[in-house]
């Protein structure tokens, strides 16, 4: 019980702030994109960039680590399309987009500070190292299977296809933050040495984003209202989080992983769908309704969940 109380709950109070803020109507809409933007355009991509420009990339990359993990993702994308399209009906875009929903855990925004506030920062070593390969794998992937479904029926050659996706990849700001960090990490190994007063800018900055970040999810979050969809956004809920984290628990234990890795590992995968799954369904104009209503409700579910897999790792 003192898991749901003094780990999950500060957490989701902060979200849940945002959220009663702007169902008062003490924040317009304008107001909280703005938050959001400031958040994942500038704040997280900055706190990916002192993460991994500070991460050791040779003792905190496990191949059975980032196998568990995305294993159980793609596997719960798979689901989720196959499902959509044959047990929903629903067109291959609809279906690529609610797969994307199954796909896109929030491991950012609320997998680190569960974990940090259950385990302690030194813990988010692993959490990092999922993370950095979390948007450049993931968004890559979806965008790529999107792109090649579009242009069906289209005289579109398969390198045009890559570079568009690579092109709306390399565009994103959290992507550019972990790529920017993995290339201050390299200097940093060949012996650059940065004042101590950028690192000093860095941290401040990076202070701000997940309480701001939480904050705005809830006025996201607010603003997104579940509206019909059901049994699609059960199945996006089911693939999450449930099969997601079964899946990397049973590969991670199976691997021989250490209990911090299994930590990390299953608390990452076991997190509700991020708003960056329902930003993924709005650029392509496709289920929008049920990314937006899975995020509001699995977000919800996610505390009794968590609760769960926090009281099964050791």
């Amino acid at each position: 019980m003192s898991a749901l109380f003094n780990v999950i709950l500060p957490v989701f109070l902060v979200v849940g702030f945002g959220y009663i803020t702007c169902w008062r109507g003490m924040l317009s809409e304008v107001a909280v994109d703005g938050i959001m933007r400031f958040a994942q355009n500038f704040a997280v991509p900055v706190l990916l960039f002192n993460a991994i420009a500070n991460l050791d990339l040779g003792a905190n990359f496990d191949p059975f680590l980032l196998a568990s993990f995305y294993a159980g993702a793609f596997i719960s994308f798979g689901a989720g399309l196959a499902a959509a399209i044959y047990w929903l009906k629903r067109p291959l875009e609809d279906a690529i987009a609610i797969g994307f929903v199954c796909l896109f855990s929030n491991s950012l925004l609320l997998g680190v500070p569960i974990t940090e506030r259950a385990y302690g920062p030194d813990a988010l070593v692993w959490n990092f190292s999922i993370i950095a390969i979390h948007s450049p794998l993931l968004y890559t992937f979806g965008i790529t299977v999107m792109e090649f479904a579009r242009a069906r029926g289209r005289n579109l050659s398969v390198g045009r296809v890559a570079l568009r996706a690579l092109s709306g990849v390399l565009h994103t700001p959290l992507v550019i933050g972990i790529l920017s960090g993995l290339v201050m990490n390299l200097l940093i190994q060949a012996g650059l040495v940065m004042p101590e007063g950028f690192w000093s800018a860095v941290t401040m900055l990076s202070s701000a984003a997940l309480p701001t970040a939480l904050f705005a999810l809830g006025g996201i979050l607010y603003r997104y209202r579940p509206e019909g969809e059901m049994r699609a956004i059960a199945l996006c809920c089911a693939a999450s989080l449930a099969l997601h984290p079964a899946i990397a628990f049973g590969l991670g234990s199976l691997s021989g992983l250490s209990t911090d890795q299994m930590r990390s590992l299953v608390v990452t995968a076991s997190m509700a769908p991020g708003v960056n799954a329902y930003l993924f369904a709005s650029i392509y104009g496709v289920a929008k309704r049920v990314a937006a209503s899975t995020v509001l409700i699995g977000t919800l579910l996610s505390i009794l969940t968590v609760w769960f897999w926090l009281n099964v790792l050791p």
